[in-house]
């Protein structure tokens, strides 16, 4: 008889490793300057460019269907796109599934709630420049001059309200 032990401890690890912590002072070579701009296709067909969004703050998130601590921060992120949209905040949902999952994207933005726009990169080109790991969740804070102000990987207790504090913060500037 085969153990399943080490098949159900790997897979346990590979599930926890999304939410390894990446340091502020520590983040990917994203951080260091501007944002790199990308242009990517909606979810409902049209072309956006993170450029297009020049001069507001935006909240860039990378995420994936399968993804649990990915889909626990998304009503988060709603809440954050309700209450400071009007106020110049800018969410992009970045999902990284492969093509293989394309379908289940929209009924799990549906079933979410999400009204902030879902983004697909399919061959994570995208998330690769901003997160070379990429580990998910990841979500990078860029400021109105289009330079990278934070990122935060994984999905850790305290994170939404640092996260809020740092882009209110952000659009008083």
């Amino acid at each position: 008889m085969r153990s399943f032990l080490p098949v159900a401890a790997l897979a346990l690890a590979a599930l926890f490793s999304f939410n390894a912590p990446i340091a502020h002072a520590g983040a990917p070579a994203a951080t260091a300057g501007s944002a790199i701009d990308f242009t990517l296709r909606s979810i409902e067909g049209q072309n956006v460019s993170l450029s297009q969004h020049k001069g507001k703050v935006v909240l860039v998130n990378f995420w994936a269907t399968w993804c649990i601590p990915c889909q626990a921060e998304m009503p988060g992120l709603q809440a954050l796109h309700t209450e400071l949209g009007p106020k110049g905040l800018v969410v992009l949902g970045i999902a990284t599934d492969d093509p293989r999952q394309e379908a289940l994207i929209k009924p799990l933005v549906k079933s979410k709630g999400l009204t902030y726009t879902i983004l697909r990169d399919p061959d994570t080109k995208v998330v690769s420049q901003f997160n070379p790991s990429k580990s998910l969740p990841f979500s990078a804070l860029v400021g109105r001059d289009g330079k990278i102000a934070s990122v935060y990987a994984g999905l850790k207790p305290g994170d939404a309200e640092a996260m809020k504090a740092e882009l209110v913060a952000l659009l008083a500037k």
